[in-house]
């Protein structure tokens, strides 16, 4: 029944020769955040409570650049597959134009109007206030965080997924730094509050983003070629369309419909300390999925890779072994994880962030009904962004993807959350749901097989 998984040591011997370094790039990442979470949570609940409303916009923004990655990644693991770099410097070429041009547009608005920006998120004026003070000084970060891990995750399409662990582990420490030095005053500097947590975001950003550009100019591994980097062919432009734009449209309504969950938690009765409570079990939920999106990062670096050799025939019961392996990543992970909540989360961690008992509480039930879905939620993540769109099928694992948010679970969350004022327990339950929805309509593409698409051709 399971003769797929026996795939031979060599096998899982790359796979986690490929995810480590994933998982390990995604724990840094998160836990910057966590670490943003902890030094402005030491200011109180209301800061905590601006800064978790201010990274919504982020949050979309970042979703915008993954998307750009991904579709660029559709791509350039199979070029890599057939060795054409000329093909890859065009299409990591025009994600860097793209990613920077919208980047920058949007860091426009969250510069020059802040405020206005911040009130479509939340009904708290001290809140709404606090976080416009955030997001004007952290605006145009993303343009320069968007452009370094568009090359980042070039690097990992081609199987060298160290670059990103390096990277962002030297803009974790700088930013762990500059937060120590502008949230309280140290060295001389002034005490800044949550705009220090934002200039210290913005700093290591920039750090980043100068880290890349000297490794993309003395790099030998992969070479850049200006003439190909700077002016692709029209070509490759309508190719990157074809195949980026359905991942691009389906990160950014993702992270639109999904930035709508907390907008939601924004709107309802006693919102400070549920948004609070979010902002803590958000950051906790992202270090046990660190594991979740590396097993689907990986998966598309393999899948894409085989397609592009020629190995059409293996590709199938390829993609049923990381699916099967990333179901029981989830199923661990989630079991220690709620168990960890319980033993360790609520009773030490918690404490750190001057929490109510209500938000501390609230936070407590977010984690325990995430990690409950964890191991659903594994498999439809490398199931969805590994197998289905690194085999090609960017179409149709978009419609996976949004059809269940947009149509079941954010009605529900808006509808048990707003109208019929159920509390934060059910919204929690209709967000969930996603991933059961999801679970059956993804099974069913992966078992046609139509699924598995040359792109370079």
């Amino acid at each position: 029944m399971f003769s797929y998984m026996n795939r031979g040591g060599v096998f899982y011997r790359n796979l986690l020769a490929l995810a480590i370094p994933i998982i390990l790039q995604n724990l840094i990442t998160t836990s910057m955040g966590l670490l943003d979470t902890f030094m402005v949570g030491m200011l109180g609940e209301t800061p905590l409570a601006a800064v978790t409303l201010a990274n919504i916009p982020i949050f979309v923004e970042q979703l915008m650049i993954f998307g750009f990655q991904s579709g660029s990644s559709v791509l350039i693991s199979q070029f890599y597959g057939k060795k054409d770099e000329d093909s890859i410097n065009q299409v990591l070429g025009i994600a860097m134009y793209i990613s920077g041009g919208l980047t920058l547009l949007f860091g426009c608005v969250m510069y020059f109007f802040p405020l206005e920006f911040m009130g479509l998120f939340g009904n708290d004026a001290v809140v709404v206030a606090l976080a416009a003070k955030y997001t004007k000084v952290v605006a145009f970060s993303i343009f320069f965080g968007g452009l370094s891990e568009v090359y980042i995750a070039a690097h990992r399409s081609m199987a060298n997924p160290k670059l990103g662990l390096y990277v962002l582990a030297a803009s974790v420490l700088s930013n762990t730094f500059f937060n120590w030095v502008f949230i309280f005053g140290k060295l001389g500097a002034p005490a800044m509050g949550v705009e220090g947590a934002a200039l210290a975001t913005l700093m290591a950003r920039v750090l980043q983003f100068l880290i890349a550009v000297g490794h993309m100019a003395f790099n030998k591994r992969f070479r850049i070629r200006p003439a190909q980097l700077f002016r692709p062919s029209g070509a490759m432009m309508r190719r990157y369309i074809h195949y980026a734009t359905p991942v691009l449209f389906n990160e950014t309504f993702w992270g639109l419909g999904t930035a709508l969950y907390p907008t939601i938690m924004g709107h309802m009765a006693g919102s400070q300390a549920i948004l609070a409570a979010f902002g803590i079990s958000g950051n906790i939920e992202k270090l046990a999925t660190s594991l979740v999106f590396a097993v689907g990062a990986t998966t598309a670096i393999i899948i894409g890779n085989e397609i592009g050799a020629g190995r059409r025939d293996t590709v199938y019961e390829v993609g049923l072994a990381l699916n099967m392996v990333a179901f029981l990543v989830g199923l661990v992970t989630g079991l220690v994880m709620i168990g960890l909540t319980f033993a360790f989360f609520r009773p030490i961690v918690y404490p750190f962030f001057h929490l109510s008992e209500q938000a501390a509480d609230i936070a407590a039930m977010m984690s325990v009904v995430t990690f409950a879905f964890l191991s659903l939620r594994s498999f439809n993540t490398t199931n969805v962004v590994g197998v289905l769109r690194g085999g090609g099928d960017v179409r149709v694992a978009s419609a996976i993807d949004l059809s269940s948010l947009w149509l079941v679970s954010l009605p529900l969350a808006a509808l048990s959350g707003l109208v019929f004022k159920w509390g934060i327990l059910a919204v929690c339950l209709c967000i969930s749901l996603d991933n059961v929805i999801k679970f059956f309509f993804g099974m069913h593409r992966l078992r046609s097989g139509a699924w598995i698409r040359d792109v370079t051709v």
